[in-house]
């Protein structure tokens, strides 16, 4: 752990994680509040939604950009990023159903459920979806 930490790429690809990830927060929460508030969609079924749309995004960049270097079969990659992003998507909806539970705005508690999962997405990624080829 303490050498992964040291190495100036991993940094390098966190940062660039991060920002395909803003984009992908972007559009993520600009779908589930148009589905929320213009749908008339029901919170959860507007979240998992508007996962599916920030996913692609999240991927393609991913892929063309953050982790450029690992590229392989995109099938291959792209159904292991799949696996990664379905169980962030079951920790978000998770954390987003306690939080408006819990009496916090849908929007709000989106927002927040969006970046308290935000780790298990970049190391999963990482380590498995973009790693190294075996």
């Amino acid at each position: 752990m303490r050498a992964a930490l040291g190495r100036k790429r991993n940094w390098e690809q966190l940062v660039k994680f991060c920002v395909v990830g803003a984009t992908g927060y972007v559009v993520n929460l600009a779908v589930y509040t148009a589905l929320l508030h213009g749908f008339d969609v029901f919170y959860l079924l507007a979240a998992f939604v508007s996962f599916l749309v920030a996913v692609t995004n999240n991927y393609l960049w991913n892929r063309t950009w953050t982790f450029r270097a690992e590229r392989g079969h995109m099938g291959y990659q792209g159904m292991r990023f799949l696996i990664v992003s379905t169980f962030a998507l079951e920790a978000n909806l998770l954390a987003l159903h306690l939080l408006v539970r819990f009496g916090l705005d849908e929007v709000a508690a989106q927002a927040i459920a969006i970046v308290v999962v935000t780790p298990i997405n970049f190391i999963g990624n990482k380590l498995w979806s973009f790693g190294p080829r075996r």
